[in-house]
């Protein structure tokens, strides 16, 4: 009998972290502002920013803290409306909330991408915007940084799924005036709790820092203009989102480990694409031409199931020993924008709503062997003839 793979373990933590740990663990020496100079913290948002080729990083408690901060970084006013994708997980239109603004939701296509009609539609309306590149997919951001930029509307790309993807050969993140970066557990590098944000300008990563819980004078050990700092000591609210030391160790041993898990997650995911596209029952959107993906799970959709048939299916892979979350059709689900009872106003999304409905999603991260990918294609293709029927032969 063949053992059906883990996908939800992550990667061990390399010994370099627990070495750190180790060291801090006999200092006690765990608060980012207690060195005077190159504490884990300050020296992972160094190395992030080098990796990712921006000016300025700054670490903090998670990727919605990195978002939230983005927005009160922008100074926009109370109930600015900030445009998201109605397709995301539900921190981010919560860090809309938290920052006194209001989400606007737009459309997003049976490619999990952006509907940019609906997009530019609505971007009259809006003060800023928020891209998920939900799951690793990118949006037309040719197109999204077009429009943006001749409106002048600032562009924040939450970038949680899409550490090591890249858009014409620039990373993403980079794209927007913030990127926002995620390390919780099922991410690209896991730290279980954790983000980051980059960006170029001064200015704003100087606000976003002091709000991040530099009091005093604690700003002095960032590697930024200090001439930004001082327009905004003591003129903005402490939030207290900072990332620990040994968090930060646990990050930094990972980061050399970026490149082989992106190849391998890309041809891991890109194997078991090829075996989902032979059904007729489940289809892989393809990738956007500029877009390079560095995925660590796989989404699909099904095709001319009704919403019966998608239950069984869900069943019949669970029978096989693969569970398979479908968006729309999980009670409760965080990335069904219907949901979000926490918005005054929920719109209705016909495209966003039946893209769900269909739209398959698993881990898929980038330890598994060919044997085990092997394995779940088999599953994910099989569960769809045990609802379906079997595949007939021409002539039989």
């Amino acid at each position: 009998m063949t053992l059906t793979p883990n996908v939800y373990d992550a990667e061990p933590i390399p010994q370099s972290a627990r070495d750190e740990i180790d060291r801090m663990l006999q200092s006690g020496d765990l608060f980012r502002y207690t060195a005077p100079e190159n504490a884990p913290v300050a020296l992972l948002e160094s190395e992030f920013a080098a990796l990712l080729g921006s000016k300025y990083a700054l670490a903090v408690s998670s990727c919605s803290a990195a978002l939230f901060l983005s927005l009160k970084a922008l100074a926009l006013p109370r109930d600015a409306r900030v445009m998201i994708p109605g397709f995301t997980f539900a921190a981010v239109p919560s860090s809309v909330v938290h920052a006194d603004c209001i989400p606007v939701l737009c459309e997003v296509g049976d490619n999990y991408r952006i509907d940019i009609d609906d997009f530019a539609a609505k971007l009259d309306d809006v003060q800023a915007v928020i891209i998920s590149h939900m799951r690793g997919h990118t949006s037309d951001m040719d197109a999204i940084m077009a429009l943006c930029d001749a409106k002048n509307i600032p562009v924040i790309e939450d970038a949680a799924h899409s550490l090591g993807t890249t858009w014409h050969d620039r990373n993403i993140g980079t794209l927007g005036k913030i990127g926002c970066f995620s390390f919780q557990s099922y991410k690209l590098v896991n730290a279980g709790e954790g983000g980051i944000l980059v960006t170029d300008d001064a200015d704003l990563v100087a606000r976003c820092i002091i709000m991040s819980g530099a009091y005093e004078h604690n700003w002095q050990k960032h590697p930024v203009l200090h001439d930004a700092f001082a327009r905004w000591q003591n003129q903005l609210p402490l939030y207290n989102l900072r990332l620990s030391n040994l968090s930060a160790a646990i990050i930094r041993a990972q980061l050399p480990e970026v490149a082989r898990r992106v190849r391998d997650g890309r041809a891991g995911h890109d194997y078991v694409a090829a075996k989902l596209q032979l059904s007729p029952w489940l289809s892989v959107p393809e990738k956007l031409t500029p877009e390079e993906r560095a995925p660590d799970s796989i989404q699909f959709n099904l095709e001319g199931l009704n919403d019966a048939q998608v239950e069984a299916y869900q069943a019949a892979a669970q029978a096989r020993g693969i569970k398979v979350q479908v968006f729309g059709a999980s009670k409760d689900n965080a990335r069904a924008f219907w949901n979000w009872q926490f918005l005054n106003d929920i719109p209705e999304l016909p495209k966003t709503r039946a893209m769900l409905g269909r739209a398959c999603d698993m881990r898929l991260p980038a330890r598994l062997t060919q044997p085990e990918l092997d394995t779940i294609a088999e599953i994910l293709t099989a569960a769809a003839e045990d609802v379906m029927g079997p595949l007939r032969t021409y002539g039989t």
